[in-house]
């Protein structure tokens, strides 16, 4: 199984499943919202996680705008990672049927952000202009009829991060956003996670007897919109730091928190202390990430159990 970075996030997944949870290969994962909700972190942090495993990475950049001292940031390894830019849906799937990735047995990935930068020889040759994004739309479904049992014949994992647009025909009581490209993607994503801004991390400091002010990192929410592998419409909270990437020990100390009577962080029946920055200190000094991580897939597995019931295997 392959880590998102956030151990919360593996388990909503596919906890129930697999101990820890995180992301099979051989599946398409679409990740779709708005901008700066933490879709190109959440692919870094994938992408990061395949090659620490072995596994080759392909990432496709329609958007020209990896930054490469960003990606480094999560381990990748760009001198080893393939990158392209495609133009059109076409160039894109062109790209992956070229492709031979290294390692037998190894979960390989495929990065794609995002599909809505993505165009069409129709619109690139200026002939019609693809309108309505129909042309697209019909390319994309096209492709992944395709390439859709290609994924699982060489476990390969893709995951592709797509915008939100407003759904100006929805009416007062259809789906406010959709998501550019048509409906294949939707339909062929084994997992789905629409993310949303939670909140702004905010630090303060004194310099010079003023009080300063500085938005550090950001919090998201996370929902399994459509779940293949685990049960669907679970939620988690990701803390992502502008110059670390998705702090795991973070959210992870909130939850064993939020799920206690205690006032303080604590781990295993110690106590940490009231600021979370000290209890992530001792965390870090000790080399207590593990047994933090154990200790919230443990809660984590008795919330679940207690929803368990008791009816017998249905007669069919």
């Amino acid at each position: 199984m392959i880590s998102t970075g956030s151990t919360l996030l593996d388990l909503i997944i596919s906890g129930t499943r697999v101990r820890g949870g995180g992301l099979p290969g051989g599946i398409l994962v679409e990740i779709f919202g708005p901008s700066g909700t933490g879709k190109t972190v959440l692919l870094c942090e994938i992408g990061g996680a395949i090659q620490r495993q072995n596994g080759d990475v392909r990432y496709g950049d329609p958007e020209a705008r990896l930054n490469h001292a960003f990606a480094r940031m999560f381990d990748i390894d760009i001198e080893k990672m393939t990158i392209t830019e495609p133009d059109t849906v076409t160039e894109l799937f062109q790209s992956f049927e070229q492709w031979e990735p290294q390692g037998k047995g190894k979960v390989h990935g495929i990065m794609v952000d995002s599909l809505a930068a993505l165009s069409t020889d129709m619109e690139m040759e200026k002939k019609e202009g693809d309108k309505m994004g129909m042309r697209r739309a019909k390319e994309f479904s096209e492709g992944l009829r395709k390439f859709a049992r290609v994924l699982k014949q060489k476990n390969y994992l893709m995951v592709c991060s797509n915008q939100v647009r407003i759904n100006v025909d929805a009416g007062p009581y259809g789906q406010k956003y959709s998501t550019p490209g048509g409906e294949a993607i939707g339909f062929y994503a084994s997992v789905r996670l629409r993310v949303s801004l939670k909140e702004k991390i905010k630090k303060e400091k004194k310099v010079k007897g003023k009080t300063v002010k500085k938005i550090i990192g950001i919090v998201t929410n996370v929902e399994v919109y459509k779940n293949s592998v685990d049960a669907p419409y679970r939620t988690a909270e990701i803390y992502i730091l502008f110059d670390y990437g998705i702090d795991d020990i973070r959210a992870n100390l909130q939850f064993l928190k939020d799920f206690s009577s205690k006032t303080v962080y604590h781990l295993n029946g110690r106590e940490l202390g009231k600021s979370m920055d000290g209890a992530i200190d001792i965390i870090e000094e000790e080399e207590l990430e593990e047994e933090l991580k154990d200790a919230v897939i443990d809660l984590w597995e008795e919330i679940q159990n207690s929803f368990e019931t008791s009816r017998k295997k249905k007669k069919r």
